[in-house]
């Protein structure tokens, strides 16, 4: 598909990475919709504005050429928008999200169960301009929630939390099973809702990186900056390349992070604990080493509009490189266990299996997406620095099994450990930050980066007053919660957390 053949009035944000803009008409949505499915592109996001110039519902399409952000505006909260979830599976849980916050419909949804809305909020609609408070009391039940009912001989429900033993964060999971066989699992999430778009409006503009950097927890260098690169973006200003470069270090120390958390995670719950033992070793070194180079263990708020926060020294680039040095000697040794290792073999291989075809008519996304044959990394597919002068390699894997997901974070990890090396030796001398002046005027800016788990999404409307008027943020576990559900039937309940695990997926990142 080209942008050319769109029709649109597009108009380029001045991003690092190829993002447009265009304002749509009803018969616009629809056919661009059709065009970005047919050309094999995904839908990122649906979300709500209200602004200076009115009431509208936007969307964020991923292409081979770029994201499109596309408004489109509506007379008033009444005037429903066009339903997307016939052409993207994902759309579904965005327009009941939308539904809740924004009090905005699809027409001719045939899902309209609140979402995020437990039925305890003292404000409905609390992203509409006219949310008013309902006067819920204190301490009210939660509406019950009608899970999808299925009927047979020997079938009956197994209810797993939304309280969970353990520290993970508060989700309601509904199996459906005969015996042990999984036959359907329903989720149902927004229990950690926190009003965080709300809360971006109360912020002042230089200021809100912070709270974007805790959308969710363990992607905080990437959600910082996707907000710095709205903002800049909707200021038009230039970064200096150095920043460029050390935003791009902190993004690849997060993403190894991750993954060998997971690694070792994966390797306990298949009764493997010298894995958790061992990779949970590595990484305690590897943030100890980011919080002596960065300010802290998760490089929280080392990432902020115009640059970074610091710099970094000559001595903390040599240290980190001989570390990735080590780090590839001993994972190296490790993956040579877990292939051997035929209780755990048996454990990965077929479990939790998305196939190709089913990861892309769902829209599976990111790592898990990669797992499942879908080769899409925006540090491989954009003309984006420093990346571009790195030449990032794209990891795919095909089997769509916990092994694959397992293999393909091995391989990522290989991959970032060279990146950071390439980043510490060829790292360029000047500044870290430049200075941001707000333009003075209603301005919208988008920052696109490929996190760990996959693409964050961040969407910036400021009106004329400098104030933020909007800041959307996607976490890529909107795409994949679904397709969790999908992954688990055929398995067995013991195999779930195995199965959880491989996808390991942000309560908080779709609970804003």
């Amino acid at each position: 598909m080209k942008l050319a053949d769109l029709r649109l009035d597009l108009r380029r944000l001045p991003a690092p990475l190829p993002i447009w803009h265009a304002r749509v008409d009803r018969a616009g949505w629809i056919a661009l919709a059709g065009q970005v499915s047919q050309a094999r592109g995904r839908l990122l996001s649906v979300w709500g504005r209200h602004g200076a110039e009115g009431l509208s519902v936007c969307a964020a399409f991923a292409t081979s050429e770029g994201l499109v952000w596309v408004e489109l505006p509506l007379a008033d909260a009444h005037e429903h928008y066009p339903d997307l979830s016939a052409t993207f599976a994902c759309a579904t849980r965005l327009q009941r999200s939308l539904a809740d916050l924004g009090g905005l419909h699809a027409d001719h949804a045939t899902d309209r169960r609140p979402w995020l809305d437990h039925g305890m909020w003292a404000t409905a609609a609390p992203l509409a301009a006219t949310a008013t408070p309902t006067g819920a009391a204190a301490g009210t039940l939660p509406a019950d929630y009608t899970f999808v009912r299925v009927e047979g001989d020997g079938v009956h429900e197994i209810a797993v939390g939304p309280v969970h033993a353990g520290i993970i964060e508060p989700g309601h999971f509904r199996f459906s099973v005969v015996g042990e066989k999984v036959l359907r699992l329903e989720q149902h999430l927004g229990y950690v809702h926190k009003g965080i778009e709300r809360r971006f409006t109360e912020l002042a503009p230089l200021q809100a990186y912070r709270l974007a950097g805790r959308v969710s927890g363990d992607s905080t260098v990437a959600y910082a900056w996707a907000y710095a690169m709205a903002l800049e973006s909707a200021c038009g200003t230039a970064v200096p390349e150095r920043a460029e470069w050390l935003r791009a270090l902190m993004l690849e120390r997060e993403r190894v992070a991750n993954h060998l958390g997971d690694l070792g995670a994966l390797g306990n719950d298949a009764a493997l604990a010298f894995g958790l033992a061992q990779f949970s070793r590595l990484r305690e070194d590897w943030q100890r080493l980011s919080q002596r180079a960065f300010g802290h263990r998760f490089m929280m708020d080392a990432v902020l509009p115009g640059g970074v926060a610091g710099d970094l020294s000559l001595a903390l680039r040599d240290e980190q490189r001989r570390q990735c040095d080590a780090v590839a000697l001993e994972v190296q040794r490790l993956r040579h266990v877990y292939d051997e290792h035929a209780g755990l073999q048996d454990r990965f291989m077929g479990t939790g299996r998305v196939t190709p075809e089913l990861a892309a008519r769902l829209g599976l996304a990111g790592m898990a997406g990669r797992a499942s044959g879908q080769a899409v990394d925006l540090r491989h597919d954009h003309d984006w620095q420093p990346y571009r002068t790195l030449q990032a390699c794209i990891a795919t894997q095909q089997g769509g099994d916990v092994a694959a997901r397992v293999a393909l974070r091995f391989d990522e990890l290989a991959e970032s450990l060279r990146l950071i090396r390439e980043l510490c030796v060829r790292l360029p001398e000047g500044g870290t930050a430049g200075a941001i002046e707000l333009p003075g005027r209603a301005v919208q800016g988008a920052g696109w980066v490929e996190g760990w788990r996959g693409e964050v999404l961040v969407a910036l409307s400021l009106g004329a007053d400098g104030r933020i008027e909007r800041c959307h943020c996607h976490d890529p576990s909107w795409q994949n919660w679904p397709v969790l559900e999908h992954a688990v039937i055929g398995n067995i309940v013991p195999d779930f957390p195995l199965i959880n695990k491989s996808f390991n997926l942000s309560y908080s990142g779709v609970d804003l």
